[in-house]
């Protein structure tokens, strides 16, 4: 078993979106229900903890500072100076966010599911720097991992139930010819979040499969990393050089949850990961 390391003992409820911001050197993660933003130097062990006023599915850098937050009700702004505003707002009832990625040109393609996980009851949309919304997938059930290719020109994709990362066609604005990447055998858990790294492989967390794989753009399974507790969440690479892989972990649902289970994981120098860019609003 390749060698892991916890970053922070978080006994987090579901903790998710691994994201490193290289203008502050800190990664950045959250803790879906229990409404915490985390974020975590490795450099000094420095630590943050916000409280979020409804769930909070993804949050990412901006390209001018602060936050843009995937929440329950829509998408909001953090501001520099820790002011929040609605950039746009659309509750619907019994749905929530989840994951969402920033695309190379800076919008961020943001995820939502019912609380109930109905089939098609989700949504993966484009969100544009000024506010601009216009759905993708219109009907996906658990909106989950979304990331490009080095160039950009591809676009991988989990809706978790259907078992498979998917890869599409990406044309700026807009993706095509979906077809599957690979899918993940009965048995090995389900996809959840997903990273893409400088030679263009996928690595994947297996929510109940205690695991990340990583992928070559082929869809050839070459590498798994296990993990100590089963619900690993999401992953991403951090760190001065990218080499260091952040796994997140949940502890939602486990009768008798692993010491590791919520925590913070990292497996060091392991891989090269792709710089990621800032959401341009």
């Amino acid at each position: 078993m390749t060698a892991y390391e916890v970053a922070v003992r978080a006994e987090a409820t579901l903790g998710e979106g691994p994201t490193w911001d290289p203008a502050s050197g800190r990664l950045i993660w959250l803790d879906i229900l229990g409404m915490r933003v985390h974020t975590y130097d490795p450099a000094t062990g420095r630590r943050t903890v916000r409280a979020t006023e409804q769930h909070v599915g993804a949050v990412k850098p901006r390209a001018g500072g602060g936050l843009v937050l995937n929440l329950r009700d829509g998408i909001g702004l953090l501001d520099p100076d820790d002011t929040f505003r609605w950039l746009h707002r659309e509750p619907v009832a019994g749905r929530r966010a989840n994951d969402a990625a920033v695309a190379p040109d800076g919008s961020l393609w943001a995820g939502t599911m019912r609380y109930d996980e109905a089939t098609g009851g989700g949504t993966l949309s484009r969100v544009a720097g000024d506010g601009t919304v216009r759905a993708v997938l219109p009907d996906v059930t658990v909106s989950n991992g979304t990331g490009w290719s080095p160039d950009g020109r591809l676009m991988y994709y989990v809706d978790t139930p259907t078992r498979r990362v998917d890869v599409f066609d990406h044309d700026g604005d807009g993706v095509r010819n979906r077809r599957p990447l690979t899918e993940i055998e009965e048995g090995a858990g389900f996809p959840d979040g997903l990273t893409v790294d400088a030679a263009g492989c996928v690595w994947v967390a297996l929510w109940d499969g205690g695991a990340v794989r990583r992928y070559t753009p082929d869809g050839e399974l070459d590498r798994v990393i296990t993990l100590p507790t089963p619900r690993t969440t999401a992953c991403a690479f951090g760190g001065a050089d990218l080499s260091d892989l952040y796994v997140t972990t949940a502890r939602t649902g486990l009768s008798a949850p692993h010491p590791t289970a919520g925590a913070l994981l990292v497996v060091p120098g392991v891989g090269e990961g792709l710089p990621q860019p800032a959401f341009a609003g």
